[in-house]
C-alpha cells in the first residue's frame, strides 16, 4: 500500500476515533438510560378501591409501544416498568423503593393518587429521581423550593374548586351548600379551593361530610347532606364513591344543582355505573376532550386516538376518559425525553420538565396549552365546564383559569 494511502486510512482511523470519542462525551446517561433503552417506572392502582384508574397505566404502557414501535424516542425504546400498589401508600412506598434501587428506573413517571404520592415524596426526593407528572391534583406537586424532584400535570384541586366557586357565586348567590368529600389530602385541598373561591360568603356551605376511600359505602353521609337542606352539592370522590353517591342522591329524589370534582366523570366506570338518568344535569371540568362528546367525533385528536386505541390497546374501552388521559400524559412525557436528547441524567429530564413552552396534546381542549418553569410546577392551569346531559358531557363557557397563588 502506498505511503499516502497508508496515511490517509490512518487519519480517517483518527477522524472515526475522535468523532465516536465526542459523540459518547455528549452522551450523558444515570441509572436506566443508556444507547438503546430508556427504561420508565411507574405506580397505578391496578387492584383495590381505585382499580378504575388502573386503565391510565394500560393506555401509558400502549402508548409507549406505539413509540417504540415507530423506533423510540432518538432511537431508544422505552422500557415501562408498571407495579400496583392497591392504592395502598405502604405498599407505594415498597414499589417505589423496587423501581428505584431494584430497576434503577431513570424516573418515575406518573405515580397515581395522592396518599400514595405523599407516602413516597420525600424518599423520591432524597434520592433524586424525578417523581415526574404525578396523577394527582394536590397542590404540593407544584413546590419545586422544597421538592424539586416532584412535578404534578393536570390542574390542581383548589384551582378546580375555586372554578365550582365562581360559578355557584355567579348563578346561585342564595345557594345553600353541602360538601362530601374524600378524607386525604385531595378532598381537603379541594374544599379549600371552593372555601377560599367563596370568600366572604364561605358560610354558604351548610354541611360537610369526608368518607374513607375504602369505606363499603357513603350513603349515610350522603342522606345526612340531604337532610341539611342544601340546594347544591358538591362531591370530591373516586370512581367509586363518586358513583355511590350519585346513585343514593338518585335513590332520594334529592335534586340539587350537582358539582362532580374532574376526576371522576368517566362514563363508563362512574355514571354508567351510577345510572344515566341519575347523572342528567352533573356540572364538572374539562381539560381534556371527552370521547362520548358528539363535538369531537370528527375531532383529529379523537380520531387519531381512535385509530391508537384500535392498534394498540384494543381492550381498552373507548368511552372512558381515564384511557384518553393515560394517552395525553405519555404524549408530555415523550414531549420531555426528546428534548433530553443524548443528556438523559435525572437532573435534565427536570429541568426539561420545567421547560415546557405551549406544548398541547392533541387531545386537550382547544386552547388550554402546557407551560412549566424552574418556579412553576402545575404544567395545566385551564379548564373548562362541561355539564352532562344524560348521554354525554357537553362544554359550556369560556376557558377558565383558577390559579392557585404559587
Amino acid at each position: 500500500m502506498p505511503p499516502r494511502t497508508i496515511r490517509s486510512v490512518a487519519l480517517t482511523a483518527l477522524a472515526v476515533a475522535i468523532s465516536a470519542t465526542a459523540a459518547n462525551a455528549q452522551k450523558q446517561y444515570d441509572p436506566g438510560a443508556s444507547d438503546t433503552e430508556i427504561k420508565i417506572g411507574n405506580i397505578m392502582p391496578y387492584s383495590g378501591p381505585a382499580s378504575a384508574y388502573g386503565t391510565i397505566g394500560r393506555a401509558q404502557a400502549a402508548y409507549f409501544n406505539k413509540i417504540n414501535a415507530e423506533g423510540g424516542i432518538n432511537g431508544r425504546k422505552i422500557n415501562f416498568v408498571t407495579y400496583d400498589d392497591a392504592y395502598s401508600p405502604p405498599k407505594a412506598v415498597e414499589q417505589a423503593r423496587k423501581l428505584v434501587e431494584s430497576d434503577e428506573v431513570l424516573l418515575v413517571f406518573q405515580p397515581l393518587g395522592t396518599p400514595s404520592n405523599t407516602a413516597i415524596q420525600k424518599y423520591m426526593n432524597a434520592k433524586k429521581v424525578p417523581q415526574l407528572f404525578v396523577a394527582t391534583g394536590a397542590t404540593k406537586w407544584g413546590d419545586p423550593q422544597n421538592f424539586p424532584w416532584t412535578m404534578g400535570w393536570q390542574p390542581n384541586y383548589q384551582s378546580e374548586g375555586r372554578i365550582y366557586a365562581a360559578y355557584i357565586l355567579k348563578n346561585y348567590p342564595n345557594g345553600k351548600i353541602a360538601a362530601l368529600w374524600q378524607n386525604d389530602d385531595a378532598g381537603r385541598d379541594q374544599m379549600k379551593g371552593l372555601r377560599d373561591g367563596l370568600g366572604d360568603k364561605a358560610n354558604m356551605i351548610i354541611a360537610d361530610k369526608s368518607y374513607e376511600v375504602a369505606d363499603p359505602t357513603n350513603d349515610s353521609q350522603v342522606v345526612a347532606l340531604k337532610d341539611s337542606g342544601a340546594d347544591i352539592f358538591v362531591t370530591w370522590a373516586a370512581p367509586k364513591g363518586a358513583a355511590q353517591a350519585i346513585r343514593k342522591v338518585g335513590e332520594l329524589g334529592w335534586k340539587p344543582v350537582y358539582f362532580l370534582g374532574n376526576v371522576s366523570t368517566s362514563v363508563a366506570t362512574v355514571l354508567r355505573p351510577a345510572g344515566l338518568e341519575n347523572s342528567k344535569g352533573i356540572i364538572s371540568t374539562a381539560y381534556i376532550k371527552d370521547p362520548t362528546d358528539p363535538t369531537w367525533k370528527d375531532d383529529p385528536g379523537i380520531k387519531a386516538w381512535a385509530v391508537f386505541m384500535d392498534k394498540y390497546y384494543p381492550e381498552g374501552d373507548k368511552t372512558n376518559n381515564n384511557n384518553v388521559y393515560g394517552y395525553a400524559t405519555a404524549q408530555t412525557m415523550v414531549q420531555v425525553l426528546k428534548q433530553c436528547g443524548d443528556n438523559l441524567t435525572r437532573e435534565n429530564v427536570m429541568k426539561q420538565a420545567a421547560s415546557l413552552k405551549d406544548f398541547s396534546s392533541d387531545v386537550l381542549l382547544p386552547g388550554i396549552k402546557i407551560n412549566t418553569s424552574p418556579n412553576d410546577f402545575f404544567p395545566i392551569e385551564q379548564m373548562q365546564l362541561m355539564r352532562f346531559n344524560g348521554e354525554s358531557w357537553e362544554l359550556f363557557g369560556d376557558i377558565i383559569a383558577g390559579e392557585v397563588g404559587h
